[in-house]
């Protein structure tokens, strides 16, 4: 694997780590797209360290589970946008 593919996959999992960030907002910082996030987090990331992959799941089955609430809220907020306006 290219080193700078790995040193963006390990920068991606810290940054993960730290912000807890979901993979749209992780694809915006790093200027790459979510396939590539997806990708780096979930097939190389466990090829170069497990314990790191096993953590980075846990945050993202959580984005997984709440992620009608955040819909909703969206949602929510854009109507109440178009009201005020």
């Amino acid at each position: 694997m290219n080193k700078n593919i790995i040193q963006r996959v390990y920068n991606e999992a810290n940054y993960v780590l730290l912000t807890k960030s979901t993979v749209r907002e992780v694809a915006k910082i790093f200027n790459v797209s979510k396939s590539t996030v997806h990708k780096d987090l979930q097939e190389r990331l466990l090829e170069l360290d497990r314990l790191t992959h096993e953590k980075i799941s846990k945050i993202f089955k959580e984005h997984v589970e709440i992620r009608h609430l955040r819909g909703g809220e969206s949602t929510r907020k854009r109507y109440l946008k178009l009201k005020e306006g």
